[in-house]
Formats: C-alpha cells, sequence, structure tokens
C-alpha cells in the first residue's frame, strides 16, 4: 500500500503521501495523513498506520547531535526501537527486530528507514518508498533538472504512481522541514 516521496531542495526536506488504506483488495482513503512534521523532523510511513501513529504522536525524537548518519544510525534508532516496542509495533522474527519502511529528513537531509532499521541517505537527493516508488522514483529522476518546485515535483511523482499501482490514490498530504 502507497507511496511516500520525498526530496532536499535548497537546505529544506520536502516529503508528500497519497491516502490509500489498503488491505487485500479493499481500498480505504484515509483522512489521517501519512507524512508531517515533528521539531525539526519531517516523517512519511508506509506498511503501518499505527506505526504512522506511533512516530507521530508517541516518538519523542532526540535533538540531532553531532555526525548525523551516525545519529541517525544508533541514537535516533535505539529512541525509534524503545518507542515501538512500548507502543507494541515493533516484531521479532528468528530473533530479528523488524519495523515499516519510512522517510525522514533533517537538517537538509533525507533518510530512508528501512523495516530492519537500516538507515539509508539516497545520492540522488530524492528518494520513495511503498507500493508505487519505483514508478514515484521515476518520476523524480526525471523531473530532477527541470526547475519545478518541489511540491509540484512529489505531485509528478505521487499522480505517477497513483495512475500506474493499484495501492495508491490521493488526495495528496505535504510536509517539509522548517525553514533554517
Amino acid at each position: 500500500m502507497t507511496v511516500i516521496v520525498g526530496l532536499v531542495h535548497k537546505g529544506r526536506v520536502y516529503l508528500g503521501a497519497d491516502s490509500a488504506g489498503v488491505s487485500g483488495l479493499q481500498l480505504t482513503v484515509r483522512r489521517d495523513a501519512k507524512c508531517f512534521r515533528t521539531g525539526p523532523y519531517v516523517m512519511g510511513f508506509t506498511t503501518s498506520f499505527r506505526m504512522g501513529q506511533l512516530l507521530r504522536y508517541a516518538f519523542q525524537p532526540p535533538h540531532p547531535t553531532g555526525d548525523l548518519h551516525r545519529f541517525m544510525v544508533t541514537t535516533w534508532t535505539d529512541a525509534l526501537r524503545t518507542c515501538l516496542k512500548d507502543g507494541g509495533w515493533a516484531r521479532k522474527d528468528s530473533e530479528q527486530e523488524q519495523a515499516g519502511d519510512f522517510l525522514v529528513g533533517v537538517a537538509g537531509r533525507l533518510f530512508t528507514i528501512h523495516s530492519d532499521y537500516q538507515v539509508g541517505e539516497p545520492a540522488d537527493d530524492y528518494a520513495a518508498v511503498g507500493c508505487g516508488d519505483e514508478l514515484a522514483l521515476g518520476a523524480l529522476h526525471a523531473t530532477a533538472h527541470l526547475g519545478m518546485a518541489p511540491r509540484a515535483r512529489l505531485t509528478a511523482a505521487l499522480a505517477a504512481a497513483t495512475h500506474h499501482s493499484a495501492g495508491v490514490t490521493g488526495p495528496y498530504t505535504f510536509a517539509s522541514t522548517p525553514k533554517q
């Protein structure tokens, strides 16, 4: 289900999300947004609305310090794991913890958090997660050098995923990191 798209533009991170809630062949358009701002962070989730609710309302992400990638991989991820465990969302399979996939933007950088808590940072300054991710990535790549505003690029990526994926639908929501 879903597609979350993100990009970095002039020191800010912008995210866009669809509104699909999918279970099997059932599609529900959800009112609760899949992307949002929390302090200096912007986040957009896929995998589970419960996980997203914990990210939005229960997770108290620590303030970023020092080497940002190292911070995200260690301090930030440890706080995330605790929140998801306390909220009953984290899973264990063969003694390995698993969560879900989502995007996080902070301090002008975009990170992809994978279900194994791996923290990735795209070299292209854009990313997408969810069932429509490949379609959205194609649109983000195609618009990279067209001089489009961030929201227009995100909308184009979301529209491409909506047009070609049965698990993606509007309306779209958007969020960005605060101005520096």
